[in-house]
């Protein structure tokens, strides 16, 4: 069966379970499904977390100051709840209402790069009032913005970081 491109559905935040549910019932479940536009090509959301974990790697490959800040400072780091650290290197462990990425990218980039966490405390990464936030994927830059979708979907992120590609690149499919 043929998948068939349906929109660019943009961020679903904490109505990601609502938004299933409906893709569900008017798809049928397993008819629909989250892919991304990727240069030419339409690419697993597997695939499209490896893209955005390589952009959290090339940015902190290249901030050597706040990669060691990061590690020297932080024990762990989570987005939306510290019950995130329980997802570890696993991108499929979701115990939230609202995907959590960014936490998990950044752990799994630390141990690409040689490095562990040292510190004493567990860094937040969502709140725009914490020290952790200088690590939103709405901030950091995509190292590869030419590949962004465009026109460029409009949220809380900058354009042209990770969430832009996150977003923007993200299209809902259903089986014909």
């Amino acid at each position: 069966m043929e998948w068939t491109d349906l929109k660019r559905p943009g961020y679903f935040g904490k109505k990601r379970d609502e938004i299933h549910k409906k893709y569900d019932e008017v798809y049928g479940k397993g008819n629909w499904r989250i892919a991304y536009f990727w240069m030419n090509d339409i690419v697993s959301r597997d695939f499209a977390i490896q893209i955005y974990e390589d952009a959290y790697y090339e940015f902190l490959k290249k901030e050597k100051n706040l990669l060691k800040w990061l590690v020297s400072t932080a024990k762990d780091v989570y987005d939306n709840s510290p019950s995130n650290i329980n997802s570890g290197l696993d991108y499929n462990i979701q115990e939230t209402d609202s995907n959590h990425l960014q936490d998990i990218s950044i752990r799994r980039v630390v141990r690409r790069l040689g490095r562990k966490f040292e510190g004493n405390e567990l860094i937040e990464i969502r709140s725009s009032s914490s020290e952790g936030n200088v690590l939103s994927p709405g901030k950091v830059p995509f190292h590869l913005p030419q590949h962004i979708k465009e026109p460029h979907l409009e949220g809380w992120w900058s354009k042209d970081s990770i969430e832009d590609f996150y977003q923007s690149n993200k299209i809902i499919q259903f089986r014909k």
